[in-house]
């Protein structure tokens, strides 16, 4: 059975920005859209004012959200399959029960309400940090977010991590059409004498893991031209400052077994809140 792709969708202008995104995506990989709204309104029942001064049930405009969005999403994608769904549950819950069945989960960096200010909303980091499958949190500016620049980059990390993460990336880049931009990023240690400063070994090591990261997926999918980097520096500066040049940036993140907590590291933590296009985070199962 072909999973579906799941968007969070709230009603805000991320969220309509994600819903535009995910419809060219489901496209791309043939995939039915499903659009979800999540909303504790049968536990809070309030009522939310119009702007002539009446009111109406947060029922109502959750059905109104999902609606619209589904309308949107067709305009963009004609013939795609949108299916709709209005979940009594807290947003970051319901997406991830989502996730149990998705192909992924797509939403934006923030919500309705979340403050201007904000970098990244609390649902979307919450998801991200959680879900158990790949997570797209749409951000960025208008080239990155609408995808001018054909070029995926793929932060490549340790094997605990990495293997989901370039599978997704490899593929995307093939239905793109596009580049993979593929990074490694290196530290070097300080010397304790002169012989071992600057004997090249760090990064010899890098090109080894990234070479060995690539090759299975590349050789299941042989026509995506890719661009091999290994980069001394810290890898979320690196991987923001390229996310410039980037449609889309992929990276891996481990998920332990019966833990509940944020499992997102450092890396993937400053690409939500700062890369420049939109993030695909791909869990690595443990």
């Amino acid at each position: 059975m072909t999973l579906p792709l799941i968007v969070g969708v709230d009603g805000s202008d991320p969220s309509l920005v994600a819903v535009d995104w995910a419809a060219d995506e489901a496209v791309r990989h043939g995939l039915t859209l499903r659009l979800v709204h999540a909303s504790l309104w049968e536990r809070y029942a309030g009522t939310v004012p119009t702007l002539g001064g009446g009111r109406f049930s947060e029922r109502v405009l959750a059905e109104h959200l999902v609606t619209s969005a589904a309308e949107r999403a067709a305009r963009r994608a004609p013939g795609l399959r949108i299916t709709t769904d209005i979940l009594p549950a807290d947003a970051v819950d319901a997406l991830l029960h989502e996730g149990a069945n998705a192909h992924a989960l797509v939403v934006g960096d923030r919500g309705r309400g979340e403050l201007k200010g904000l970098l990244l909303g609390s649902v979307s980091l919450g998801v991200a940090a959680r879900a158990r499958c790949p997570v797209i949190v749409v951000r960025g500016d208008d080239p990155g977010v609408v995808g001018l620049h054909e070029r995926v980059l793929l932060g490549v990390g340790d094997t605990a991590t990495s293997g989901r993460a370039v599978d997704f990336a490899v593929r995307e880049a093939e239905l793109r059409g596009c580049a993979l931009d593929a990074v490694r990023a290196w530290r070097r240690p300080a010397p304790i004498g002169a012989e071992t400063a600057g004997d090249g070994a760090d990064e010899r090591r890098a090109a080894t893991l990234l070479d060995e990261a690539l090759r299975a997926p590349l050789a299941a999918h042989p026509d995506v031209r890719v661009r091999r980097t290994t980069v001394e520096g810290p890898a979320r500066t690196i991987l923001v400052d390229r996310s410039a040049a980037a449609d889309l940036v992929v990276l891996g993140a481990r998920r332990r077994h019966g833990h509940f907590g944020l499992q997102l590291g450092r890396v993937g933590h400053t690409l939500l809140h700062h890369a420049q296009c939109p993030v695909a985070i791909v869990p690595q199962l443990a």
